[in-house]
């Protein structure tokens, strides 16, 4: 009987080098990589820019997501027609931003049925749940330590990097409030919950490949 292809979700705070685990997880398995292809792959469906439904998920509002988007086409000459309807021209009812969240969610779930991949951000790890061969991943860090690299990446004062922390840490919790009903987001969301304070990324990384299953 063949192995079920596994699907890792890594879920991860600002400033905890998530994203640096959740590519080296994906290099390790020999395992696709997915980040903004998700926001790729819904806005494909509904024919909009991929920057008008990536916003959803950062609480933008629907006029400033598509005045964004129509600023961020070239200009000079005819545009195409395919990029007005990307940019989400006025001439078409733009989904709600509940359909767009929907939307999200399908193409992580649509992803998912692949295999043999990392989903990294999104809440993965919540909109899969339900599925017994994903392995839900979270990667933090203490606060200390996350602004202390915030300030370090970022090029900015403690208190700055300690107020950008604040900030990217309430936009996390009101987006898994939005997307998925989350009030407070427990350990038990997740099979694995990995600090990132003394534990290098190569090791967490280890850590997860034994999770899923393989060494």
């Amino acid at each position: 009987m063949a192995r079920p292809k596994p699907i890792i979700c890594v879920s991860h705070l600002v400033g905890a080098e998530g994203e640096a685990v959740a590519r080296g997880v994906a290099e390790r398995l020999g395992f696709r990589y997915l980040d903004e292809e998700v926001i790729e792959t819904a806005a494909e469906w509904v024919d909009l820019h991929p920057s008008v439904v990536g916003d959803v998920e950062r609480h933008k509002s629907l006029m400033t997501r598509i005045g964004e988007s129509m600023g961020r086409q070239p200009t000079g000459g005819r545009p195409d027609a395919s990029e007005q309807r990307r940019s989400g021209a006025t001439h078409r009812e733009m989904p709600a931003d509940e359909d767009l969240r929907a939307l999200i969610r399908d193409a992580i779930r649509d992803a998912a049925e692949e295999g043999d991949i990392v989903i990294a951000s999104h809440a993965a790890s919540v909109a899969l749940a339900e599925r017994q061969d994903a392995v839900r991943v979270l990667v933090t860090a203490s606060k200390k330590v996350r602004a202390g690299r915030i300030s370090a990446a970022r090029n900015l004062d403690p208190r700055r990097a300690e107020k950008v922390l604040a900030e990217e840490d309430a936009a996390r919790a009101d987006y898994l409030k939005r997307f998925h009903g989350v009030d407070v987001e427990l350990p038990t969301h997740y099979d694995l919950v990995v600090n990132t304070d003394n534990l290098p990324p190569e090791s967490a990384v280890d850590l997860i490949a034994l999770a899923a299953g393989e060494t």
